[in-house]
């Protein structure tokens, strides 16, 4: 076995073990890099030219490498957010998550692709290309998060950290074949995040195995002054904790989902998953979510393309990232470092945010947003009264081939209804590997949802998953 076949459990294991050292599991995974990113394009910012340095050489991750989402501030490394608007923008500071990840001996490896914002659910809307798909470099890696879900299936690094706003950890996860997670929201700090939707965006880790998920989290929840919404009371334990069970937990499928049509991968992975747990002492049950099936879906794009419209109000040319030094006066600026630093999906968002929150429409739509999120996260509430969690798909299909777009409207809309109502409400997810399909040999990956501050009782669960599912490989499709 080569030492970047090794999950993070194994790696920190064996440099605290002396079996290797971290320069000789940097230069594995270095070469890994080498050998496949022609093919794949995870990175847009590689880090890796010089010898392992970590902080902290007894840290939990001592010499461990890893990447990060290019919306996560990196003090004097290149942060882009995947758009020319940035250039070559180097943050003073480091994201509070990186910095507690650094503080435990983490590498980094390197700024990894994305959609241009965290806008999209391809890794195609950036300024620097599309990340491919590990398991088939023909199709889509999921985004926005795809380079830091790519990086983990191809065995670039053990784990990465991604974002998610409205899915962007879990659909990747989910279409690469990892493990990822979105905590609730407060859990992890989202200082030095680059922001899309305030009150929605969460930092959340992938692996290749459950216990790499837990160790992870064990060390990004902690409360930050930085970030007014971080948790002040919660005493989160991420132990592994191999003797974890799930009899009598009553899991749930939603009642308004079960007509929505399935790729028959993801409908046998549901069947297959149902009897794993039934047959570890689980109970399956039926939840109703009326609001969340008839309003998640508009109420989510009111309040994410409100909060973007106001959030990338700041990239204006004068600050800092790109900007023009002849123009005529301030408007031509304006004009000109916008229309040129902004993609085409971002200036849709943008647009439709201003019209969201004018004046004449902000009462009609995006307060009314706010009302309906309210009943949503109620509704939620209500359902888990009567479960533990609940089970349902990522998406409703596998991932589609790389410039092919979804004519189909009905299933983008279920695409969005299975991963936007977490966000909405503040619940932790965990998107779970489930096994192969047999004809295209994509990975097929299911969701796993839990009330606010369940996180470790999710991945408590995900680790029987795990046990009677089996791990993901890392993935070869096409890549040598």
């Amino acid at each position: 076995m080569e030492l970047y076949e090794l999950d993070l459990y194994e790696a920190s294991k064996g440099i605290k073990d002396k079996k290797f050292s971290p320069k000789e599991l940097f230069e594995s995974c270095k070469k890994r890099i080498d050998s496949c990113e022609d093919k794949i394009h995870a990175f847009i910012t590689r880090t890796d030219g010089t010898a392992p340095v970590t902080e902290n050489p007894n840290g939990i991750f001592a010499g461990v490498p890893t990447v990060l989402k290019d919306n996560l501030c990196t003090n004097g490394i290149r942060t882009t957010a995947a758009s020319k608007i940035l250039g070559n923008w180097k943050p003073p500071y480091d994201a509070t998550a990186w910095k507690y990840l650094r503080e435990a001996g983490a590498v980094l490896m390197g700024k990894v692709n994305m959609d241009e914002f965290a806008m999209g659910n391809t890794c195609g809307n950036s300024a620097f290309g599309p990340t491919h798909n590990p398991n088939d470099i023909s199709r889509v890696p999921g985004g926005s998060s795809g380079g830091s879900a790519a990086a983990v299936s191809a065995g670039y690094v053990p784990f990465s950290l991604g974002s998610d706003t409205g899915g962007s950890i879990r659909q990747p996860a989910s279409y690469c074949g990892v493990y990822g997670m979105k905590p609730t929201y407060g859990m992890v700090s989202r200082y030095g995040l680059i922001s899309y939707g305030s009150s929605l965006d969460q930092i959340g880790p992938f692996a290749r195995t459950i216990r790499d998920l837990q160790l992870v989290m064990s060390v990004l929840a902690q409360y930050d002054p930085m970030d007014s919404s971080c948790f002040r009371e919660k005493n989160p334990d991420f132990t592994h904790n191999e003797d974890a069970s799930i009899k009598g937990k009553r899991i749930a499928l939603v009642k308004e989902f079960q007509n929505f049509t399935l790729d028959a991968p993801i409908a046998e992975a549901m069947k297959k998953t149902q009897k794993v747990l039934e047959n570890n002492g689980a109970v399956i049950t039926e939840v109703s979510l009326p609001v969340v099936s008839k309003y998640a879906v508009a109420c989510y794009y009111a309040l994410a393309m409100s909060e973007a419209h106001t959030n990338l109000e700041r990239y204006d040319g004068v600050r800092y990232g790109y900007t023009v030094n002849d123009a005529a006066g301030i408007k031509e600026m304006f004009e000109r470092v916008r229309s040129y630093g902004f993609g085409s999906e971002v200036k849709s968002r943008i647009i439709a945010g201003t019209c969201l929150t004018e004046p004449s429409r902000c009462d009609e739509y995006y307060v009314a947003a706010t009302k309906v999120r309210t009943l949503i996260a109620q509704e939620f509430i209500r359902a888990f009264g009567e479960c533990d969690f609940i089970l349902q798909p990522v998406t409703p299909s596998l991932p589609h081939k790389i410039g092919e777009e979804d004519e189909d409207a009905m299933k983008g809309y279920e695409t969005d209804l299975y991963t936007l109502p977490v966000n909405l409400a503040g619940l932790p997810g965990l998107s779970f590997f489930t096994g192969y399909d047999d004809a295209t040999k994509l990975p097929v990956g299911l969701q796993l949802i839990g009330p606010r501050w369940s996180d470790s009782e999710i991945l408590n669960a995900g680790m029987i998953l795990e046990r009677h599912l089996g791990s993901p490989k890392i993935a070869n499709g096409g890549v040598k």
